[in-house]
């Protein structure tokens, strides 16, 4: 595990664009993506860049059941709005939040993920130190599920809604089993506020209680974080 830690989220942006580059001159095809505020400045990073990613197939990690794509709040709207729209990809994958049937849903996606392996899978970290959906409690075996949220996620995400009642109560959300499959994984974490989850990842010990911590036990992951969310490691 390799750790970087910059200044700030601007700073960190830059330097995960590079992992992005440095993956695709490695010949990198299949990009696992992720969501939320968390990702935007390396999203922005290679927005401006000169990356061509119109022969690369995207998987995201997650979509919130219930709603549709064209809602303003879905994890596709935010993906065209950040990325797709600017940089497409040949072929873009997410999970169907209207799908009828959800066992069906999550062996479909289960078989896009098989189909295509992942080379970079990009995180995020939650406070509580989740992945993806996976809550603490999931897994380490899990594959694409349907998530129940947790109440400290509901209310994490509830900024980007009018009302905290408004947020989804249930996501599709690739499994630790899948995240786990990825060739090289980059997390990134900033802000005081995700301070605690980012210590348990590095330096706790490996347990479902924080799905982050499996981490640990991949062969190739890079962790960016700013100095805010780095406060908490005994070892800088």
């Amino acid at each position: 595990m390799k750790v970087i830690i910059k200044k700030n989220q601007q700073e960190a942006g830059v330097e995960g664009y590079k992992v992005f580059k440095e993956a695709i001159q490695n010949g990198a095809k299949v990009f696992g993506l992720a969501t939320g505020s968390t990702p935007v400045t390396t999203y922005e990073e290679i927005v401006k860049s000169d990356l061509d990613f119109s022969d690369c197939t995207s998987i995201n990690l997650d979509e919130y059941v219930g709603i549709s794509p064209d809602n303003d709040q879905s994890y596709k709207y935010f993906m065209n709005e950040h990325l797709f729209s600017k940089k497409p990809f040949k072929k873009s994958y997410l999970p169907d939040g209207l799908a009828e049937d959800p066992e069906e849903e999550t062996k479909r996606y289960n078989k896009v993920i098989d189909d295509n392996p992942i080379d970079l899978q990009l995180l995020g970290i939650g406070r509580n130190a989740h992945i993806g959906f996976n809550e603490p409690g999931t897994s380490f075996d899990l594959e694409t599920h349907v998530a129940d949220l947790t109440d400290s996620t509901i209310e994490a995400n509830a900024r980007f809604f009018e009302h905290v009642e408004d947020v989804p109560k249930q996501a599709y959300s690739m499994g630790i089993g899948s995240i786990m499959k990825s060739k090289k994984i980059i997390l990134e974490a900033f802000g005081a506020e995700k301070a605690d989850a980012v210590a348990k990842m590095i330096e706790g010990p490996v347990t479902e209680d924080a799905p982050a911590s499996i981490l640990q036990k991949h062969p190739d992951v890079v962790v960016l974080i700013d100095e805010a969310a780095a406060s908490k490691l005994s070892k800088k």
